[in-house]
């Protein structure tokens, strides 16, 4: 959930004013709903940052994951070409290596 798509906070329900009127709502049934409410969003808005901070974590978790296994590889490869020069030497002879 994007914070800009956000239509309320958890102060502007504590803070709503709802206008009365003969037969309306029961107000302190209203109140104890609408705490509730806040209740339950503030705990939303927490797990959303909580899962935010969790994800950019795990992000730079991967890239340094992906930094540290690039760099073996190109030795790797460079020590496989060299033994398969050793081998071609080995089993081509001298007329390889001096071609």
């Amino acid at each position: 959930m994007n914070a800009n798509r956000m239509q309320l906070s958890s102060k502007d329900i504590l803070e709503k004013e709802f206008k009365t009127a003969i037969r309306g709502y029961h107000q302190e049934e209203v109140d104890e709903f609408l705490d509730t409410v806040i209740q339950d969003y503030e705990a939303f808005q927490q797990e959303i940052e909580k899962l935010k901070q969790e994800n950019d974590r795990l992000r730079k978790q991967s890239d340094q994951t992906r930094t540290r296994t690039a760099a073996p590889n190109h030795q790797v490869n460079y020590d496989v070409i060299k033994r398969l020069s050793n081998l071609e030497k080995a089993v081509f002879g001298k007329k390889y290596a001096d071609s």
